[in-house]
């Protein structure tokens, strides 16, 4: 290989390396925020869920790019929830963008914002390469990969289930999480009633 060819594949992965442990350290810092409890109601806000999760749609898409996914959306615009915007994009994004990077080409995601006579519901479902049983209650701790090569190959910190979690600890709510190895997986935040609105 050419000095000068081999310069520039040195610095490009240098480059990659350095924008992942800024990657890391922003995570390290949210997650250490999110692990404080207690959520000020000074800050909390009436968030407009299906405009929220439009906008990390327009990039979910970006993100699949080539691969081509097919992402249904089912979402109630009335239904409106209370909360932090910032953490709750966080933990949107984190589900959704987790459903492109681990769905192969052509697959299908669907996402869903609703409510029962229970809860009210955001879920993210695929049918992309899931998660074996044993993976499951682990997945939300700090750094926990179930493919080691692969996460680290979708740019990924390992803490993006971890964040989740605590944003949905937060917000009184709690995730549930189905899976099939081969076969998929869906993950499902549960929110209490006391946090969601309904705006005719």
């Amino acid at each position: 290989m050419p000095l000068e060819e081999l310069g520039k594949k040195i610095l490009i992965q240098m480059q990659q390396q350095t924008m992942r442990m800024g990657n890391l350290v922003e995570d390290l810092l949210l997650l250490s925020r999110l692990e404080d409890r207690y959520l000020s109601n000074k800050y909390q806000k009436q968030i407009a869920v299906v405009k929220l999760i439009t906008h990390i749609m327009q990039e979910a898409k970006c993100l699949s790019g080539a691969l081509n996914h097919t992402i249904d959306c089912q979402l109630d615009p009335a239904l409106y929830l209370r909360g932090m915007e910032g953490e709750v994009r966080s933990l949107f994004s984190n589900l959704i963008f987790n459903a492109v990077k681990y769905t192969p080409a052509g697959g299908n995601i669907r996402i869903r914002w609703y409510q029962t006579q229970e809860l009210a519901y955001f879920s993210v479902e695929d049918n992309g390469i899931g998660i074996a049983s044993k993976h499951i209650p682990r997945l939300t701790e700090r750094f926990y990969r179930v493919d080691k090569a692969r996460s680290r190959s979708s740019g990924g910190t390992g803490l993006g289930l971890a964040i989740a979690k605590h944003v949905l600890i937060r917000h009184d709510a709690s995730l549930k999480v189905k899976s099939q190895l081969g076969k998929g997986s869906c993950f499902i935040c549960c929110f209490p009633k006391k946090r969601v609105y309904v705006k005719n």
